[in-house]
């Protein structure tokens, strides 16, 4: 006789695969900008872990952290239940949208999107 133990949490990814696959997409993309931005010399990483991983460990420590931010969206996706998951998943889709945005025109045209928006 084979007993099941239940868990109190029940860990579900969010039922919609384009949203996943959006996610997994843009992260990859802002994974290879914050790489660059350690190789080039007209930009800089701003978030400070990307940059404490980049010190302790160099290129592979910002890897590091970029799979890290994907554990915990991916962590958090999981725990959620739908439809929080999805709506979840898709705002971190749509700051990664933003993210990538803004650090592709930085890598290609060397000038940050904010210095051309007048304010």
């Amino acid at each position: 006789m084979t007993t099941t133990r239940h868990s109190r949490f029940e860990l579900d990814p969010p039922g919609s695969v384009p949203l996943r696959a959006s996610f997994v997409a843009l992260w990859s993309i802002d994974l290879v900008a914050a790489t660059l931005f350690f190789v080039v010399p007209y930009a800089d990483e701003l978030n400070p872990v990307t940059v404490m991983f980049y010190e302790l460990f160099g290129l592979p420590g910002v890897a590091l952290a970029a799979v890290g931010y994907a554990g915990i969206v991916v962590t958090i996706g999981h725990y959620l239940s739908e439809p929080l998951d999805r709506q979840f998943v898709a705002a971190v889709v749509a700051l990664y949208v933003v993210f990538v945005i803004n650090n592709v025109i930085l890598l290609v045209f060397r000038i940050a999107p904010i210095n051309v928006v007048p304010l």
